[in-house]
């Protein structure tokens, strides 16, 4: 497979680990322009596959392409700071005496929990992007004293701050209550509108999830494809249904969505 214009790009990608199969022979292909929702139920390989794409998880067999990149033929530490990353996995290393500031300036130089001296061009810098994520009340604030919707709009801006081409969110509404998530949705919805705003890779098991701003859709189940392609064409009834194996009911109104068994 030859890498083009794709910001992604992977062929036959498989991952085994002991006995079992994280992802059985997965290809697909994300362009310039699109954003994509991955959505599938826990153990289908949704964090498996963002953890390949950053190569913090070896590929068995196939190939990954990212942003024209190979991997096994390029340095995946300098394409890491190309790439945002938005996870749990992420907040639970960050230490709770970081502040805000802090949180978001390491973003810039690849590390987590800042260390060394800052300099006023990079404060300049994360303040400017803490603007942007609409969080510059919380600069000095530590990370222990954060909401969960208030880590979650940090950990965006230390994505930003590197200017990446790709920022992959791994189910960034878990644990937010639904004020909450509505606000961080909306201000995704900024993210996703804005000029020269990053390519969004999100995953989640909730439809309730998805923006209209969203244009394309990977369905996971038990480490395949299920179904892939532009989202109003891959979000179905039928397809749903199958992903989760239970009888669901897809509704649709004003480009948001709702399933009801």
């Amino acid at each position: 497979m030859t890498a083009g214009s794709e910001k992604l790009l992977v062929s036959n990608l498989s991952i085994h680990r002991d006995d079992s199969i994280l992802l059985d022979r997965i290809t697909w292909r994300v362009g310039a322009g699109e954003h994509w929702v991955i959505i599938g139920a826990n153990g289908s390989g949704k964090t498996s596959l963002l953890r390949a794409l950053t190569g913090y998880l070896t590929p068995s067999e196939g190939e990954i392409c990212v942003l024209g990149q190979w991997y096994g033929e390029s340095d995946w530490t300098e394409i890491r700071k190309k790439i945002g990353m938005v996870s749990a996995s992420i907040a639970q290393m960050i230490s709770e005496e970081e502040s805000a500031l802090e949180v978001v300036l390491s973003g810039k130089y690849a590390m987590l929990n800042y260390w060394g001296r800052m300099k006023k061009a990079d404060i300049r810098q994360a303040e400017e992007v803490l603007c942007r994520v609409e969080s510059a009340h919380l600069m000095n604030r530590r990370w222990g004293l954060l909401s969960q919707g208030e880590r979650q709009r940090i950990l965006i801006g230390r994505a930003l701050i590197a200017a990446p081409q790709i920022l992959f969110l791994d189910e960034p509404c878990a644990g937010l209550d639904p004020a909450a998530r509505a606000d961080f949705l909306d201000f995704l919805k900024k993210l996703a509108t804005g000029p020269g705003g990053p390519t969004l890779v999100f995953v989640t098991h909730h439809v309730e999830e998805i923006l209209p701003e969203f244009t394309h859709a990977l369905l996971l189940k038990s480490g395949k494809i299920h179904a892939c392609g532009p989202l109003r064409a891959t979000l179905s009834a039928r397809t749903l249904s199958e992903t989760f194996n239970k009888s669901l009911r897809l509704v649709s109104r004003n480009g948001r969505y709702r399933l009801l068994a």
